[in-house]
């Protein structure tokens, strides 16, 4: 017991000075790093890329850049898509060793679960304030990825206070199988649209169907007309609203919380070969096996028109192939911090990792205030100094670098915003 609470210690010690803990510690730095750079890209939203390719419509680099910084509409994956799996992922990569830590302070299961189901509570909470912001009353929406991440936590905790050990690994395993198999079978069963069906009616549009929507078996996870819509057609009106929920304008979905449970599993599954590692070592070919797998099973199952990759919807296939990504990004992470031991460059990222939860704030309540106040402060045209087209991209970048100093300075308070 003392041991696990001098290696905690040690690993928060070693994070707060840039450098990462050692594998197998109450804290794993990698983690951490992975876990800011995911946040990085989210509050990194503020740079507005699409502005800018559209300001200069010819520059391939820039088209690049904006679709990376944007959903796509369907299927496919941008690097922003992978912000929400791996939020995610890490959220089940942590838990072994936040778990190990609690036990090794005492805590018995019924202290944990309390906590868990506290935590899941507020995680939902807060999903719905946010979503709640612009609207005239509570808006009851669970696709925010805080209410998604709280609507699963609880199995999540029980997968991992039985069998998150290297020898019982298997078991996460097989719940993982039987979830996404049971989630596809629920949506493989619904109808799907008949020939004749008016698509406006649900909020797609001919020229939309025409081009993103499937055909054949697949199109039993087209947008707005399958098992999670009429499911939230139902859920959803049961809670006051300004209007009838009919559909979401981008797809996104309630039930789409278990198929993220999936990915979170997979996290628990990481974090479980991670920390049951030698010390100073990482189980990279693992890990490798485990991404080139996810990623090529995910497509296998697309392009067989089994079960499509979709990050709106959360499709099984696509918790499959952007757990695979996970795995590559964490494996890289670890790789180069610590395995070739290049730990003080992930410092920057550390500081967000670290506090995740306040970012996830920041990036939401201070967008309007810091873009107001540069206006105000500097001038309206202070940050046309390269041109209008750039223009966007320099207040933005100057926005995120507030984010991050207000990141920096509770850092060093040891301000760390949980729940």
């Amino acid at each position: 017991m003392a041991t696990m609470k001098e290696e905690d210690v040690g690993a928060k010690t070693q994070a707060r000075e840039g450098t990462a803990p050692e594998l197998g510690t109450g804290r794993n730095a990698a983690l951490d790093a992975y876990r800011g750079f995911v946040m990085l890209l989210m509050m990194a939203e503020v740079l507005r890329l699409s502005h800018v390719a559209a300001a200069y419509p010819s520059s391939v680099f820039w088209k690049v850049l904006a679709y990376n910084q944007t959903h796509v509409e369907w299927f496919g994956c941008s690097l922003h898509d992978t912000i929400q799996p791996g939020f995610s992922f890490l959220v089940g990569a942590a838990l072994p060793y936040s778990l190990a830590s609690r036990m090794a302070k005492g805590a018995q299961f019924a202290e944990l679960f309390g906590h868990v189901l506290w935590r899941s509570l507020a995680l939902v909470a807060l999903g719905v304030f946010l979503r709640s912001m612009d609207h005239s009353m509570t808006y009851f929406t669970f696709e925010d990825t805080l209410s998604q991440i709280g609507l699963g936590y609880p199995l999540l905790f029980l997968i991992a206070f039985y069998f998150a050990q290297p020898e019982r690994v298997k078991w996460p395993w097989a719940a993982l199988a039987v979830i996404l198999a049971g989630y596809w079978m629920l949506w493989a069963l619904y109808p799907p649209a008949t020939a004749n069906f008016d698509w406006q009616t649900v909020g797609v549009s001919p020229a939309w169907n025409a081009q993103h929507n499937f055909t054949g078996f697949a199109a039993h996870w087209n947008k707005n007309f399958n098992f999670g819509n009429r499911f939230d057609q139902w859920f959803l009106n049961l809670f006051p609203r300004e209007s009838r929920f009919e559909y979401n304008d981008g797809g996104y979905l309630t039930l789409s919380f278990i198929p993220t449970l999936g990915t979170m599993i997979l996290g628990l599954i990481a974090g479980v070969w991670m920390r049951g590692s030698p010390q100073n070592k990482f189980p990279t070919r693992r890990f490798l096996l485990a991404g080139t797998t996810g990623i090529v099973a995910g497509l296998l199952l697309h392009y067989s028109h089994i079960c499509p990759v979709v990050k709106r919807i959360w499709t099984p296939s696509w918790t499959i192939f952007s757990g695979g990504i996970c795995f590559l990004f964490l494996a890289a992470f670890a790789w180069i911090m610590n395995v070739k031991g290049y730990r003080k460059w992930a410092f920057p990222l550390i500081v967000v990792g670290m506090n995740s939860i306040a970012a996830y704030c920041i990036a939401h309540f201070l967008e309007g205030f810091l873009s107001s106040s540069l206006q105000i402060h500097l001038g309206a045209t202070f940050f046309q100094f390269a041109g209008r087209g750039l223009e966007p991209l320099f207040q933005g970048a100057t926005m995120l670098f507030l984010y991050w100093l207000i990141l920096l300075w509770m850092y060093q308070r040891k301000l760390f915003l949980k729940v």
